[in-house]
C-alpha cells in the first residue's frame, strides 16, 4: 500500500466530497477520483459507493479506512515525536573522550548538563583509540587534533600549553639544561604526534633519544615521576606533580607545540538538538579563557565553586 495513496483515501472519506478532499491536499479533483479508481482496481474490491449527492464506504471499504487512519495516526505521531526532539534535548547521547580530558573537565560537565535536561542520557566512554563517529554511531567524538576526514565537522573546544618535566632523580643522574641546546641527547618521553627522533620544538632541530612513546599522557608522567627520561606533557597533567616536587619543570620559556581539544561530529545539517545543546554547553562550562585551557589553579578555583 503506498502512503499516498492511504492518505488520499482518508482525506477522501473523511472530508464526504471529492472535491473538498482535492482542496485539502491541493490536488486536482480529476486527480484524486483518478488515484482512488486506480487504488480500487490494484486491491480489486470497491471502497466506495459514489452516488451525485454523497459518498458511502462499502463493508471492506470501511475496514480498509480504520487501518489507513491509524496508519495516519501513527504517522502523524511519529512526525510530532520527532520535531519534540528537536525542540527539547533529549534521548541518548553518546560521547567518547581522551581519557585524562574526561577524568578532569568531562564529569562535572555532562553531570550539570543532565541536570539541565533530565530526559538526557549519556554513554560516555574514555578512550586513547580512533574512533569514527559515523561507523561507531558516536554523537560526538573528542579528540586531540583535527580530522583527517572532511566529511566529519571539527569543532574547537581549547588549546592546551606542554612543558618539559624531569624527576629530580632523572637530572641528577643525567644533568640539568639550563638551555634549549643542552636537550641534545637527553632520553625523552613522548607522546605518538611528536617527531621521532628529535624533540618538538619550534625553531631548534634537537635529537633526543627517544625511550618511550605512548599515547596516555598519565602513564607517561608516571614513568617521567619513575625517572625515565624527560616528558613534554600538558600542564594540567603536570601540574600537581611539580607542585608536590616529584617533578621538575624545565626551560619555561621554550616553545613547544600547542595540543588542540576537537569535538568532532558527523554533519551540521539537521543536527540533533541533544548535540547541539551539549556542545554549546560543554564549550560554556570548560575552564578556558582566550581559547586556552586556565591553569590548573585556577581551573580548580573555577570547578569547585557552586
Amino acid at each position: 500500500m503506498g502512503l499516498d495513496d492511504a492518505l488520499i483515501f482518508t482525506r477522501v472519506v473523511e472530508c464526504h466530497s471529492f472535491t473538498q478532499a482535492a482542496q485539502m491536499l491541493g490536488m486536482q479533483k480529476s486527480t484524486v477520483s483518478r488515484r482512488i479508481a486506480l487504488l480500487e482496481e490494484r486491491l480489486g474490491v470497491r471502497l466506495l459507493n459514489r452516488t451525485t449527492r454523497k459518498l458511502r464506504l462499502t463493508e471492506v471499504g470501511s475496514a480498509y479506512y480504520e487501518r489507513c487512519r491509524q496508519i495516519m495516526l501513527d504517522f502523524a505521531e511519529a512526525e510530532q515525536a520527532v520535531m519534540q526532539l528537536q525542540q527539547v534535548p533529549s534521548g541518548l547521547l553518546r560521547i567518547t573522550a581522551p581519557i585524562e580530558f574526561g577524568q578532569l573537565l568531562l564529569g562535572r560537565v555532562i553531570g550539570a548538563f543532565m541536570r539541565l535536561h533530565p530526559q538526557i542520557t549519556v554513554e560516555a566512554e574514555l578512550t586513547s583509540r580512533g574512533v569514527d563517529p559515523v561507523e561507531e554511531g558516536v554523537d560526538i567524538v573528542i579528540r586531540v587534533g583535527q580530522p583527517q576526514d572532511s566529511t566529519l565537522i571539527a569543532r574547537k573546544l581549547l588549546e592546551t600549553t606542554r612543558h618539559l618535566c624531569a624527576s629530580p632523580q632523572y637530572l641528577a643522574e643525567h644533568g640539568r639544561p639550563t638551555r634549549v641546546e643542552e636537550l641534545a641527547g637527553h632520553r625523552a618521553i613522548l607522546l605518538p604526534q611528536d617527531p621521532p627522533r628529535h624533540w618538538p620544538l619550534a625553531g631548534h632541530s634537537l635529537p633526543c633519544q627517544r625511550v618511550l612513546s605512548c599515547n596516555n599522557i598519565t602513564l607517561a608522567r608516571e614513568a617521567a615521576i619513575a625517572g625515565a627520561g624527560i616528558a613534554v606533557l600538558p600542564r594540567m597533567i603536570v601540574d600537581a606533580a611539580v607542585q608536590s616536587g616529584e617533578l621538575i619543570e624545565l626551560l619555561p620559556d621554550a616553545q613547544l607545540p600547542i595540543g588542540e581539544i576537537y569535538a568532532v561530529y558527523p554533519s551540521r545539517r539537521f543536527q540533533a538538538m541533544k548535540v547541539k545543546a551539549f556542545l554549546d554547553f560543554l564549550i560554556a562550562h570548560l575552564p578556558v579563557e582566550d581559547g586556552r585551557l586556565l591553569e590548573p589553579a585556577v581551573m580548580r578555583l573555577i570547578t569547585s565553586r557552586p
